[in-house]
């Protein structure tokens, strides 16, 4: 496996977190979006209300869409770190790409005077190897 196969998660719950954000701000246009009386009859905010409406469902598909990726990511995650045989690598592994920790928080967590640079290498040096 490669760094990039196990970011996957930490990309998809920063996806996931950009998608919310545009809900919010949807949501409360949609609550802001007042009928505009307008001279011309069926004139008014009806199509803005529509075209909001229309762009908070299909935000919510996509966040949908992408929390049910984050959950297999996840679930694929978890089986291949179950398969690594030490357990140094498979703390480094979970720390960093479930609990999505920095290097130096890692580092901390393991202790035995190990560095930010140190447990990022055994862990790039176990990838090359495998």
């Amino acid at each position: 496996m490669t760094i990039k196969e196990l970011s996957q998660l930490y990309y998809l719950s920063r996806e996931i977190e950009i998608e919310k954000s545009k809900l919010e701000k949807l949501e409360e246009v949609a609550t802001k979006i007042t009928q505009v009386i307008s001279p011309v009859p069926g004139g008014g905010g009806i199509s803005d209300k529509t075209a909001t409406a229309a762009a908070i469902a299909d935000c919510e598909l996509i966040i949908e869409s992408k929390k049910q990726q984050a959950r297999a990511e996840y679930n694929r995650l978890v089986r291949y770190i179950a398969s690594i045989d030490d357990s140094f690598i498979r703390s480094i592994i979970k720390y960093r790409f479930i609990d999505l920790m920095s290097w130096i928080q890692i580092a901390n967590k393991m202790g035995g005077n190990n560095t930010a640079d140190s447990v990022r290498m055994a862990l790039k040096r176990f990838l090359r190897k495998n």
